[in-house]
């Protein structure tokens, strides 16, 4: 005679069985989810971003790092304004392929001062993070006007317009102020300077050479585009030379991990 009873179900009556039970009552519940789903987010976040405040060694430091010059600020200000960083990634990672085709793997102290940063996330064109000196400002003019003329098989737009686009210094300062007060070490007299190191970074023969280096190190002061007065493609060409070149990797000495 066939048994009438029903087969209980697998895992009924077992701790398996109240975790699939009470697990589908979460799922079906999609505030209870949302509420749970955070708390998981934000306790795994704690986790992984505390301890990097109480690490010595999280943003190693290094010696050349400084903050934008008026120029390169502008010039940054349009990278991202054209949104360069969802094609090109300015981060190198430790991968031996990597260092070989673009330089010494990037360290967290280049963009320390970074705000947003451009790590970027995809590379549909090279990493740009040590572009800076590797091309000639007339490479640079050439590639804006029409990228194919140098590299036949890109597909980046051409950025013409930044030849015939004038740009001043208005509103640097108050970047500068904004970004101090966020820890970034631009001091008086860089906000004060921010007119005069604009003009002389753009035409070095209008102002004080030595006061803009004085001020910002390393900065390169030339007539980026070889046309008269300062030009989008100035502050963009300026920005992309100083990438890369502010740390003497010769002299560095990673600290060891702990």
């Amino acid at each position: 005679m066939a048994d009438d009873k029903k087969t209980p179900a697998h895992g009924a009556g077992t701790k398996s069985g109240w975790f699939v039970r009470n697990h589908q009552f979460v799922e079906r519940n999609a505030f209870l989810l949302l509420v749970l789903s955070f708390i998981v987010v934000t306790i795994g976040g704690l986790v992984q971003i505390v301890p990097l405040f109480y690490l010595d060694n999280t943003i190693e430091k290094v010696e050349g790092v400084r903050p934008y010059s008026p120029l390169e600020t502008r010039g940054r200000e349009i990278y991202v304004r054209e949104g360069c960083y969802v094609c090109h990634s300015q981060m190198i990672r430790t991968m031996r392929d990597e260092q070989e085709r673009y330089g010494h793997y990037s360290l967290a102290a280049e963009s320390m001062y970074d705000r947003p940063f451009q790590w970027g996330s995809k590379r549909t064109g090279p990493d740009l993070a040590r572009v800076g000196g590797r091309y000639s400002d007339a490479w640079h003019v050439a590639h804006f006007h029409n990228p194919r003329d140098l590299v036949p098989e890109s597909i980046m737009p051409a950025y013409s317009w930044f030849a015939h686009t004038p740009v001043t210094a208005a509103g640097i300062a108050d970047s500068l102020k904004v970004q101090q007060l966020m820890g970034v070490p631009y001091t008086d007299e860089m906000i004060a300077s921010v007119q005069a190191d604009f003009r002389t970074q753009a035409d070095p023969d209008s102002g004080d050479v030595e006061a803009l280096l004085a001020r910002y190190p390393k900065a390169v002061a030339r007539n980026f585009d070889g046309q008269p007065g300062i030009s989008e493609l100035d502050a963009v060409i300026a920005y992309l030379q100083m990438l890369g070149t502010l740390v003497d990797f010769s002299t560095y000495t990673p600290e060891p991990s702990r």
